[in-house]
């Protein structure tokens, strides 16, 4: 790639309707930085779009150039593939409107939008987007492209389930609408198979009614029961009814207002949850939970559902150093939690979750080739949440969740593509199963051949 000359830059930006940044201009610094503080990528030109019509203005200037193409949606992916060394950053961050359809109950939402942007201006009419993720500054685009799951996925789907047509520009330039009934081989790949088939400007969701307000809540567990009590929400979750979603997080008590000052800092297991439903069943339902192990406090009750969507913002704020590792476990077998446990023991940051979503539900029901997400029958997600601040701690929080990413490896089956780091082809391959990789792949060729969008969880047209 050679160095981009005053010349061609200067004609990009008459021609672009947003903001282009080069290194040394005043915002360039703010605005190539990312979610994921380990990455200090400097690229030679960030393309800030302010509309469809710029993106595809950016995707000539990369191609014809011979540019390295990193896609900036929310910035969230842990494996930092939202910013480049070199190349061109193109930036949607300043595309974030959500334009709500209430008679027809759906919401368009741009590729630069973020899940706090959708659920303040769905919930103005009642309305969610299910599978829209846990933490509000996630952007809408990676999640959505990924899979997308969150609190209400088990009783409505996840969001490639719910996502109805996209706008996509393709590695040529075009503009092309990918639905049921529009490429439909292109809306397939989509939903599940990440950034590799061009940058999509626009979603259009179906939406469902939730909230204002839901029965969710925080239940804090002691460490020393955590096995005790694992055994128990392996099995008993399994049991409840789609509209309860209750997860496990292993790690040290932030300080919340609810627990005693001496639980701050010690280990933990939190039972976070949510139930679409009358307060009075939700609470028949969750009091198993109260009851299983003893519990140090909780914070249970009625919750506004934007607040809820942002109540773990504080947790993973931006520009902390973060490595992930993850798993779809097969079973949360007496061996699995021994490993999960031996593990946390030893968690080398107080900031490190372990994270253990359970799935099953509406997502369960959809057969494994609709979309190009497949891995849809597996009870529970492990998710490997290493998070640090000190440049000088890497070599040992990377080799603390590696090696738990290796002792588990017995119970998993594939691995959710959001939740991959920077792993190789080999470790991209298990997200799908052999027969939609295989169809990922040849979409791959009839829309990216040149790989032009390389910058991702690589499918490779090859």
């Amino acid at each position: 790639m050679e160095p981009l000359r005053d010349a061609q830059t200067g004609a990009f930006r008459k021609s672009f309707r947003g903001e282009v940044l080069l290194p040394g201009d005043r915002d360039y610094d703010r605005v190539r930085r990312i979610w994921n503080g380990m990455f200090d990528r400097r690229p030679a030109i960030i393309a800030r779009c302010a509309g469809t019509a710029d993106v595809i203005n950016a995707v000539h200037f990369a191609r014809d150039n011979g540019l390295l193409v990193a896609v900036r949606g929310g910035g969230h992916n842990s494996a930092g593939n939202a910013v480049c060394d070199g190349g061109i950053m193109i930036d949607l961050s300043l595309m974030r409107r959500v334009n709500v359809d209430p008679e027809n109950r759906t919401a368009r939402v741009d590729g630069g939008a973020l899940l706090g942007d959708m659920d303040r201006e769905t919930q103005l009419y009642g309305l969610a987007v299910s599978g829209g993720g846990i933490v509000s500054h996630t952007g809408v685009g990676g999640l959505t492209l990924g899979g997308g799951f969150g609190w209400i996925s088990r009783k409505h789907g996840l969001a490639v389930d719910n996502l109805l047509a996209a706008e996509v520009v393709t590695a040529d330039g075009r503009l092309l609408t990918a639905s049921a009934g529009e490429n439909p081989d292109l809306f397939w790949g989509i939903r599940g198979g990440g950034g590799n088939f061009g940058v999509v400007t626009s979603f259009r969701f179906r939406c469902v009614e939730v909230g204002p307000h839901v029965y969710s809540g925080l239940i804090v567990k002691r460490f020393e029961d955590a096995k005790r009590y694992m055994q128990f929400h392996r099995d008993y979750v399994r049991g409840l009814p789609d509209a309860m979603t209750a997860w496990i997080v292993v790690r040290h008590a932030p300080p919340l207002p609810f627990l005693p000052p001496e639980v701050h800092g010690q280990r933990v297991v939190v039972v976070p949850f949510v139930w679409l439903g009358d307060e009075a069943e939700g609470a028949r339902l969750i009091r198993p939970i109260r009851e299983a192990t003893p519990s140090l406090g909780e914070a249970v009750g009625m919750n506004p559902w934007v607040a809820w969507q942002a109540g773990f913002d504080g947790l993973v704020e931006h520009g902390a150093r973060n490595y992930w590792k993850s798993h779809h476990l097969t079973a949360l077998s007496d061996a699995c939690i021994d490993r999960i446990l031996e593990f946390a023991e030893t968690m080398p940051t107080k900031e490190i979750e372990v994270f253990i979503p359970h799935m099953e539900g509406a997502p369960g029901r959809v057969p494994e080739t609709a979309t190009a997400y497949a891995h849809r029958k597996t009870p529970f997600v492990l998710n490997i949440h290493t998070r640090w601040r000190d440049a000088a701690d890497d070599a040992r929080c990377l080799a603390w969740a590696r090696a738990f990413h290796q002792a588990t490896e017995p119970f998993a089956r594939g691995v959710y593509v959001n939740f991959l780091s920077d792993e190789g082809e080999d470790r991209v391959r298990a997200a799908y199963i052999p027969e939609v990789w295989d169809r990922l792949v040849e979409v791959k060729k009839e829309y990216d051949p040149e790989n032009l969008f390389r910058m991702n969880q690589n499918i490779r047209p090859s």
